[in-house]
C-alpha cells in the first residue's frame, strides 16, 4: 500500500477523521484504495469519496473543476500559488457553517485540531488577538467565552498554527 500523502496545510487529516480508513473505488484514479476523503468538494457534480492521493496531486479538483475550500473564506496571502494549493490540493476540515482558513506570515496556517477552551487554555496569551476579536464579534465576556467554547459543543473552536513561527490562530463556529 502506498504511503498516505502529506498535506502542508492539513497535517493531521487522518487523526482528525478528515481522511478515514475506508475501502473505496476512487472515481478519479479508478483505483481501489483503503483510505478516503469524505469532506466534499465544491463542484457541480456530487462526489462522495475521493482518495487522498487524488486530492493531494490536484487531479480530483481538476476533474470536477472544483475546490475543497471556498477561496472567498480564506484570509489573504500575497502568493497566489499558496491559495491554489490550499483550495485545490488540501482536504477541508468539517464545520457547521462556512469553513474559514486563517493565515499568518503571509502563508496559510496548518489546521491542527478541533478545540474547546480546555484544549487551548494554555495558549491563552498566544491566542489573545483572536480571542479578543471573537469576544467582540459575539459580545462575550471572558468567562462566557470560556464557558461556551466546548469541543463538540454549541461553540466549536478550530485551532490553526503558523508554518513559520509558533503562533496559533483560532476560528470559532456556532450551531
Amino acid at each position: 500500500m502506498a504511503e498516505l500523502p502529506k498535506f502542508k496545510y492539513q497535517p493531521n487529516a487522518l487523526e482528525l477523521g478528515i481522511i478515514e480508513k475506508k475501502n473505496i473505488d476512487c472515481p478519479v484514479c479508478e483505483k481501489n484504495r483503503e483510505y478516503a476523503y469524505s469532506g466534499g468538494i465544491y463542484a457541480v457534480e456530487e462526489v462522495e469519496f475521493i482518495c487522498p492521493w487524488c486530492v493531494a496531486d490536484g487531479s480530483a479538483s481538476k476533474k470536477y473543476d472544483g475546490m475543497y475550500i471556498d477561496d472567498a473564506s480564506c484570509e489573504e496571502v500575497s502568493d497566489q500559488s499558496k491559495l491554489t494549493e490550499l483550495v485545490t490540493k488540501t482536504p477541508n476540515y468539517i464545520s457547521w457553517q462556512q469553513e474559514v482558513w486563517l493565515a499568518h506570515h503571509d502563508d496559510y496556517c496548518s489546521f491542527e485540531k478541533y478545540v474547546g477552551w480546555k484544549e487551548i487554555e494554555h495558549l491563552k496569551e498566544n491566542l489573545s488577538d483572536d480571542i479578543e476579536r471573537i469576544k467582540s464579534e459575539y459580545g462575550l465576556s471572558q468567562s462566557e467565552f470560556e464557558q461556551y467554547l466546548l469541543n463538540d459543543g454549541g461553540m466549536q473552536g478550530y485551532l490553526f498554527k503558523c508554518l513559520h513561527c509558533d503562533q496559533h490562530r483560532l476560528h470559532i463556529d456556532t450551531n
